[in-house]
């Protein structure tokens, strides 16, 4: 049996997070997660300051972006229409040594079909993407935690290769 009939090695796409930091609450936190709302069709939760930055003027348990979190079909949605906005490419210095890989958008009106609106602005977003294996339980599970082995985890070599060929984008 080779590894590629073997389905414990196939790479899945565990989740997708979308993250707008504004870096302060108020209005421009607000028009954040309309937007959010828009893109993704969920409901984003905020997210709280762990620490102090005086210097960029952040309070710790400040209330300074927003996030939702894809899984499964409306995860591989999202990214189609995330890479469309690339023109299907993504660098390869995006990808971290466990496979995962992020990008940034620099506005959301690069999404099809959504137009600006000045009372909201131009807001980026980031999105990581966090590939996984099947088995990868045993390393989050409640009782028995053990440390995935290393030929169960997700190579930087194999993010590349799911990209490829499972969503059809060019690693440049």
């Amino acid at each position: 049996m080779s590894d590629d009939d073997n389905p414990m090695r196939e790479v899945l796409l565990e989740k997708v997070t979308v993250n707008i930091g504004m870096g302060e609450a108020g209005e421009r936190l607000v028009q954040a997660r309309k937007v959010l709302e828009l893109l993704t069709n969920q409901k984003p939760i905020t997210t709280i300051s762990k620490t102090t930055n005086r210097d960029l003027g952040i309070r710790r348990g400040q209330e300074i972006g927003c996030k939702v979190t894809l899984r499964d079909d409306a995860a591989y949605d999202f990214l189609r229409r995330a890479f469309w906005t690339r023109d299907n490419k993504l660098a390869g210095y995006s990808f971290d040594p466990e496979g995962n890989f992020s990008l940034g958008i620099p506005d959301y009106t690069d999404f099809e079909g959504m137009r600006y609106d000045p009372a909201i602005g131009i807001i980026g977003m980031d999105i990581n993407v966090t590939l996984k294996r099947r088995g990868k339980r045993v390393a989050v599970r409640r009782s028995l935690r053990r440390r995935m082995p290393h030929a169960q985890r997700v190579t930087r070599q194999e993010g590349m290769e799911f990209v490829r060929s499972k969503l059809n984008i060019e690693v440049v």
